[in-house]
């Protein structure tokens, strides 16, 4: 029993140092993490071309297949973890820097090497698609992404490193 929970505990540690290893930031310097930028909130409320931030993410652990992207809103619990959309970006071989463009809001029609895990879960509040822009009504509701490195497809993915970046306010 005791060699069990040391082995656990060890899994768990290195689980750790993989999701503090990854490093993730912003590509584009209108994304600050403390307003979400004008013209990237979702249709309803005036939104042009609204799209998901670039990102340049560092330090990608080996055995990484994709880049997951969970859009949350913090303040609205039914669309908190990963509410506002699931998107995914294939990765060919094993890559330890990418810079990841941005993916279209309010579309399914997604080019790859993205793809849609889960489609937003707002579509009867804005424009249905797989990522909804910050929607909120600019009343400083707190947004942020979980980005996670996963190895493996479908249904079988292990999570190498994982990383809570925060979108900003609106």
């Amino acid at each position: 029993f005791l060699l069990s929970a040391f082995a656990a505990s060890a899994v768990f540690a290195a689980g750790l140092t993989n999701a503090q290893a990854m490093d993730v930031s912003f590509a584009d310097a209108a994304w600050d993490g403390k307003a979400v930028p004008a013209g990237q909130q979702c249709q309803k409320f005036d939104g042009k071309d609204p799209a998901t931030p670039r990102f340049k993410i560092a330090k990608v652990p080996a055995g990484t297949t994709e880049i997951v992207f969970e859009y949350s809103d913090r303040d609205y619990q039914p669309m908190d973890n990963g509410g506002h959309g699931i998107v995914a970006y294939a990765l060919s071989g094993d890559v330890t820097e990418i810079e990841v463009p941005a993916a279209p809001g309010h579309s399914f029609d997604l080019k790859a090497p993205f793809r849609m895990v889960k489609a937003h879960q707002g579509p009867g509040w804005d424009k249905a698609g797989a990522y909804m822009p910050p929607c909120s009504g600019g009343k400083g509701n707190n947004y942020y992404v979980t980005v996670k490195a996963v190895s493996g497809s479908g249904d079988v993915q292990k999570v190498l490193a994982e990383k809570v970046v925060e979108m900003g306010k609106f």
